[in-house]
């Protein structure tokens, strides 16, 4: 195929994670053009890719394959979910939400599974959970000490429209297509889901009783494009440059005037990306002065300026839009 006409193909979620993908996607440099809400074919202002909304539940599985998508953005839990044998390329460090497990806040007394499988279990009552998470409800009943004691190797039943499985029809697992929240508690007794800030739950009378896992997005690839030369390196590109927007996220540019006297002072405190660029201020009334030039992390400006405002004048801070780190994209 003719360079000029290739494409990357990418998939980005379309949802609650959409709008945090296209901001990121914008710092980088990268705009999505979307025609209408319902667009799921966004236009991008670089052409050698493609893209595409879908579920992010859906899309580890849709990048498999030699005529799948190339890249992909996903949540990581989507990616345990499905066990999709896809390459991890970046946590992108955005869209965090917690696994968790949840029951109705009018069981006061209940605050574990090992509690509520006890209390289950001497009433002689079915457990009923809802969740989009079927592989990790599963392995989290089934690590339970206290389900191994009552239940020994048996699976929970697993209950989807097409398909029923699983010997211990006690515990039933049921999937869920969305609004998990809204099932307790007349459809099931608890619920495995994720939530940001657990608001929604609050909201539906439930209370969070354990944190099972805790996921970001992460920016996963095809295996076979990894093997392809021109879309490696296209991968490699678009890795750097969300890479130099997290990277920025976490660091201060500042300036800052210092006489000579208080030179070697300010360089012992300051910390540095590298080391700080030096040089002496122009000008024949400016003898004796220098300007320093670096990058510091956020978290250690507050503990700088003691000695800053003690022997710098002219501070100038900025927050950079990118931090390219390219000596880590080989």
């Amino acid at each position: 195929m003719n360079e000029s006409k290739k494409k990357l193909k990418l998939t980005i979620p379309k949802g609650s994670l959409q709008e945090d993908i296209s901001s990121l996607f914008e710092q980088a440099g990268l705009k999505l053009r979307f025609s209408s809400s319902r667009d799921y074919r966004p236009a991008i202002n670089d052409p050698e890719i493609q893209i595409k909304l879908l579920r992010p539940q859906e899309i580890p599985n849709y990048l498999i394959g030699e005529d799948e998508f190339d890249l992909g953005i996903s949540g990581i839990d989507w990616v345990k979910e499905t066990n999709a044998d896809v390459e991890v390329i970046l946590d992108l460090e955005t869209g965090g939400v917690r696994i968790v497990f949840c029951i109705p806040n009018f069981w006061e007394n209940i605050n574990s599974l090992d509690e509520i499988l006890n209390e289950f279990h001497k009433s002689g009552k079915i457990f009923r959970i809802s969740t989009e998470y079927l592989t990790l409800s599963l392995k989290y009943l089934k690590n339970n000490e206290t389900y191994k004691t009552l239940y020994g190797n048996k699976d929970p039943m697993v209950i989807t429209p097409w398909k029923k499985w699983g010997e211990n029809e006690r515990v039933k697992i049921f999937l869920s297509f969305g609004a998990t929240e809204a099932k307790p508690p007349e459809e099931v007794d608890a619920i495995i889901d994720n939530t940001q800030t657990g608001s929604t739950l609050r909201a539906n009378n439930l209370k969070i009783v354990e944190t099972i896992d805790t996921s970001n997005a992460v920016l996963i690839a095809n295996k076979n494009a990894l093997k392809d030369e021109w879309k490696n390196e296209k991968i490699k590109d678009l890795k750097v440059l969300l890479m130099g927007v997290i990277e920025a996220s976490k660091k201060l540019h500042i300036f800052m005037n210092v006489k000579e006297e208080n030179l070697q002072k300010i360089l012992k405190k300051l910390p540095a990306l590298k080391r700080p660029t030096i040089s002496k201020l122009a000008g024949d009334d400016t003898d004796g002065w220098y300007a320093i030039n670096t990058i510091i992390k956020k978290e250690e400006f507050l503990n700088l300026i003691p000695s800053l405002r003690k022997y710098a004048q002219g501070l100038v801070v900025h927050q950079p839009r990118q931090i390219l780190p390219l000596e880590k994209i080989k």
